[in-house]
């Protein structure tokens, strides 16, 4: 399934965003690819909460409206304060917005498109926009559209409130003395040593969809120890994994430094199919060290014994020490039921094997637009917060295990900030491997019957 994106210039966007506070854009509808048909618009829009339509035509003209009710097809005129037509061009600096005559009325929730009672959107199942008697809203179409109805693409965000800037950090890092920070997160990860004497880097495994960032996370971090933006492992936006092979990365602390205590598997990402993506049997397989580096998954079956890449007698320094999820934040909210019963299963998996688990939240930047402005408030973010006890209640874990960061995608050069996020990162990872190990060292004798090999 290919990604869908929106059409908004980051000009247009910004100009866009101008029009409210501390919102972030969802597109949950695009014409060119979902068609005209109402039918289709109503299928991805009702019941979304507040939303905007944009519209664009071949004057140049991004135009449309905003509601802060749901779309539900009642037939009646829906009161909306909060709703207003708006036009954007390259020409004006500021978008021009209009409200309601009487400050109330908002749109007719009709079966068919947008229909704010003057301009009727999706009409008919055509591009064409329909003029409709009325003056619920007054404005000149040249200004708003150009004098252009036939449209060359529409499309339609839902509204989220970021909730703005909390008081105070809902969880405590050390900005202001940031090289310090950062200093000493690097120091901590390259003198880590597991506390187990037969293991000398601790493996984690990095589970989650596809594109949510885990080949990136292990760039990001490859970044920050080499000192320049790397892409070793690869990455993109296919709607299909990029990721084939199960691969371990080692990273080695700078040019032609010793590798770090520290192995990370990426694996393919996780599908709604039952033969689609990493299968479950699969993680069980790696949990316990039988798949080797490079091993070729085949998506229509489980790891096979005999393949190319199986290890029969893994050791405990093949084995996952911990277990990372990766999620991309702006879609935390859109997870599919059946993505969250893969994930519900594979958690139960990894459970039964006692190996701890965290969660990364990736893509902070592009979920929260003061996080996006400055990163530095990712802990004052009352939209990240949010989602970080979303995906906690989402995967069962506790808040604490739940890490926001945001990976190198479209950077030439490292940002400390960036960095010290994704150190802190390694460092839980680092810290909950040592739990693995804890119980390893407890179980003492018993050690391989509890790890089932």
């Amino acid at each position: 399934m290919s990604v869908v994106k929106s059409s908004l210039s980051v000009e247009q966007e910004k100009k866009l965003l101008s029009l409210f506070g501390h919102v972030r854009l969802h597109l949950l509808y695009k014409a060119s690819v979902h068609s005209y048909m109402h039918s289709a618009f109503h299928n991805r829009c009702d019941g979304q909460g507040p939303t905007v339509l944009v519209a664009y035509n071949k004057a140049g003209f991004v135009f449309g409206g905003y509601i802060s009710k749901n779309y539900a097809q009642t037939g009646q005129v829906i009161n909306d304060d909060k709703a207003f037509l708006y036009s954007i061009t390259d020409q004006r600096e500021k978008p021009l917005r209009v409200s309601s005559t009487d400050g109330q009325y908002g749109f007719t929730d009709g079966k068919n498109g947008l229909n704010v009672g003057v301009l009727w959107f999706l009409n008919n199942n055509t591009s064409t926009v329909q003029i409709v008697a009325g003056n619920s809203y007054t404005f000149e179409g040249e200004e708003m559209h150009g004098n252009d109805l036939q449209l060359t693409e529409c499309e339609v965000y839902r509204v989220e409130d970021c909730g703005g800037i909390l008081k105070t950090p809902w969880r405590g890092i050390d900005w202001e003395g940031y090289s310090s920070t950062k200093k000493r997160l690097m120091d901590y990860i390259k003198n880590y040593k597991p506390e187990v004497k037969s293991v000398f880097q601790a493996r984690v495994l990095l589970v989650g969809p596809v594109g949510a960032g885990k080949s990136s996370f292990f760039n990001s971090i490859n970044s920050v120890f080499k000192g320049h933006v790397t892409g070793q492992a690869n990455t993109g936006s296919a709607g299909t994994s990029l990721t084939t092979q199960f691969r371990t990365y080692s990273i080695k602390a700078g040019q032609g430094g010793k590798a770090l205590p520290l192995v990370l598997c990426d694996t393919m990402g996780l599908e709604e199919g039952p033969s689609a993506g990493l299968d479950i049997d699969d993680v069980n397989s790696i949990l316990k060290g039988h798949v080797q580096d490079r091993y070729q998954f085949n998506p229509s079956m489980s790891v096979q014994t005999d393949a190319v890449g199986f290890c029969k007698s893994p050791s405990l320094q093949d084995t996952i020490h911990c277990v990372v999820y990766v999620l991309d934040a702006c879609k935390v909210t859109l997870l599919s039921a059946k993505m969250v019963d893969k994930l519900a299963a594979i958690r139960k998996g990894i459970n039964k094997q006692g190996v701890p688990q965290l969660v990364l939240l990736t893509k902070v930047d592009e979920a929260c637009p003061l996080v996006r402005e400055d990163l530095t408030n990712i802990y004052l973010s009352h939209y990240i917060e949010r989602m970080t006890r979303e995906v906690s209640v989402c995967l069962g874990v506790s808040q604490s295990c739940v890490l926001p960061v945001k990976n190198y995608s479209r950077e030439f050069e490292l940002d400390v900030h960036t960095d010290i996020l994704l150190l802190t990162a390694v460092v839980q990872m680092l810290r909950y491997s040592n739990s693995y190990f804890d119980d390893i060292d407890q179980a003492g004798d018993q050690k391989s019957e509890w790890l089932g090999l």
